[in-house]
């Protein structure tokens, strides 16, 4: 993700690329620098990337969207495949509800958080109810 700006405080920069951004440019740019920074993140994407994500007992093969609990194939709809990547991506971090909604919605879909609810609590029974814990009133944290 490519983040563009007409902030430039360090402290901002600091906290975007914290929270996930690949990169971060200010107005005003140079659009060759643009465009260099766009095919440097395309590089850097088409790299392979690692194939599986375990977590305890939980193994996510991401290629295949493939999940197993202690060996066990479990059944998931495409939901469920896309929040479960998520967290495992994050293993340990804690994840909010508006930050899950922000990634599994297309920006046109109708949102609402009390699905992300629901979908975290069919990954529970599905994967065991310790693998995903509430933090009140702040979210989500997946694994240890």
């Amino acid at each position: 993700m490519l983040v563009l700006s007409a902030r430039a405080a360090w402290s901002e920069r600091v906290d975007v690329l914290n929270a996930g951004a690949d990169d971060y440019v200010t107005k005003p740019f140079h659009p060759p620098e643009l465009v260099a920074r766009l095919r440097a993140l395309l590089r850097r994407g088409s790299r392979k990337t690692e194939a599986f994500c375990s977590e305890g007992d939980v193994v996510l093969d991401v290629g295949a969207g493939l999940v197993t609990v202690r060996g066990v194939p479990v059944e998931m709809t495409a939901r469920e495949l896309q929040i479960l990547t998520y967290f495992m991506y994050r293993s340990g971090r804690l994840v909010s509800q508006s930050e899950l909604i922000e990634h599994v919605y297309a920006e046109d879909e109708y949102r609402d958080s009390n699905t992300i609810q629901v979908y975290v609590a069919r990954l529970r029974k599905k994967l065991g109810r310790e693998t995903i814990r509430t933090v009140r009133g702040m979210g989500y944290r997946f694994g240890k």
